[in-house]
């Protein structure tokens, strides 16, 4: 099990670091709260544990294989962090009217099409599969060892979230927060689709 220190400390850099899930946790704890944000966290967090799990079971090898589809996956999924960026840069920011709360459904599919949850399951598969397990038995460790490590951090930054909610009760300060977290995932998509 020498293999578990660095499988965690890989899940969790890529669990904390900014990314699309962070930007979109962030926003929601803002907008909505930790509560009315555990249910995009729970959808994040099984969506990318089922992501890895298929992926170490041999996705990672199709995208190997055929990295035209990945880049395809890489641009629908650039293409759908800029939708999401316009929808919250032009969300109203008056009457207390948030953006529309993002749910488990919704944040668990999102993992199809987010490159960074991609770049990790594939990562994961390649790298860091443990030996001396059957390729089931890995997989499923390695995606509860992610689950585990990402849940605090994917909860972190939507607690973060909450603690910037009263500076933006003024509709100023939401609007321009909104353009924050809107220019964010728009540089976050084009930096994945390197």
């Amino acid at each position: 099990m020498n293999e578990m220190l660095p499988l965690m400390t890989y899940c969790l850099l890529m669990s904390v670091t900014p990314g699309p899930n962070n930007m979109l946790m962030v926003a929601s704890g803002a907008h909505h709260g930790y509560r009315r944000s555990l249910p995009a966290m729970l959808g994040v967090n099984i969506g990318v544990a089922l992501q890895t799990f298929v992926t170490c079971l041999g996705l990672g090898a199709v995208f190997v294989a055929w990295p035209a589809l990945h880049a395809a996956l890489k641009l629908a999924g650039t293409l759908y962090l800029l939708v999401l960026a316009w929808r919250l840069a032009v969300a109203p920011a008056a009457n207390g009217r948030p953006p529309e709360r993002v749910g488990f459904a919704q944040a668990a599919l999102f993992q199809l099409v987010n490159p960074k949850s991609w770049v990790k399951a594939v990562t994961l598969a390649s790298v860091f599969m443990p030996t001396g397990l059957s390729v089931p038995a890995g997989a499923l460790l390695v995606s509860v060892v992610g689950a585990v490590v990402g849940f605090p951090c994917i909860s972190m930054w939507a607690l973060f979230g909450v603690g910037i909610a009263r500076f933006l009760s003024n509709p100023a300060r939401r609007r321009l927060f909104n353009a924050i977290m809107a220019a964010s995932l728009v540089v976050l998509a084009l930096l994945l689709l390197r």
